[in-house]
């Protein structure tokens, strides 16, 4: 009886067999999917970030209210609203995008609004002399900011970004709401017409960890390798013992 029930059971042999002779045309065609989206949303997102966190540390109010009022908007509305919004409504003004272009938009836009304070919280970290010295030098606030400011930013972003770049990939599951062919509605849609729901969630999280793992690890390694490389504080044990050998 309990072996029968094991057999017909939600985790039962057949169910896995019958997600397996399926794996490639279905489960595989949505990973590589998702991987397309999050590596292009990631792209988009960045170049969005970048752009409007120097836009929101530059002397320029005009420049600093467009960066509030995108960051504001996009970090305080869920992403499912802008996906909706994105599908939905843009239609209505004769745009009409695939679903795949709607969700390398919708969560770059929204991605973007996060990295945008990341390099706001790197720049803004920078000491202010390396502003007057390029200044000295004749450089101009773009210049500043493509040759020294940004490039020394990179080691205190870096972490928070990869951890963008994780949540990126997680969100990319909002699609299965619009039929966007990821993973997720891969997942959702075969589930459902085959009725094999326990093996299909399993494996969909395994796909998942596969490319979340790694980012998470690296994040991980980023952050206390940043945390190595910074500076003691003045005034510490260390600095005290220095001073007193010295």
């Amino acid at each position: 009886m309990m072996f029968r029930a094991f057999m017909d059971g939600p985790f039962g042999p057949s169910k896995w067999m019958t997600l397996f002779s399926d794996f490639s045309e279905i489960f595989l065609i949505g990973f590589f999917t998702t991987l397309k989206v999050a590596s292009l949303g990631l792209c988009l997102a960045l170049v969005l970030g970048i752009v409007f966190g120097v836009f929101s540390t530059s002397n320029s109010k005009i420049l600093r209210t467009i960066a509030r009022v995108y960051v504001e908007i996009w970090q305080n509305t869920p992403l499912v609203i802008q996906i909706f919004f994105l599908y939905n409504g843009l239609p209505r003004f004769g745009l009409v995008w695939s679903q795949f272009v709607i969700g390398v938009i919708g969560v770059g836009l929204y991605h973007g609004a996060y990295i945008s304070e990341v390099v706001r919280t790197g720049i803004e970290a920078i000491p202010k002399g390396q502003y007057e010295a390029a200044a000295s030098q004749g450089f101009t606030y773009l210049q500043t900011m493509r040759y020294i400011i940004l490039p020394q930013s990179i080691k205190i972003i870096l972490p928070p970004l990869t951890n963008q770049a994780l949540n990126l990939v997680k969100n990319t599951s909002v699609l299965a709401m619009i039929a966007g062919g990821d993973l997720m509605y891969h997942a959702d849609s075969w589930s459902t017409y085959k009725l094999v729901y326990g093996p299909t969630y399993i494996v969909t999280g395994m796909l998942y960890f596969v490319i979340c793992y790694p980012l998470s690890k690296l994040a991980e390694r980023l952050e206390k390798k940043s945390k190595e490389d910074a500076p003691a504080p003045v005034g510490s044990d260390d600095a005290g013992k220095g001073g007193a050998e010295a």
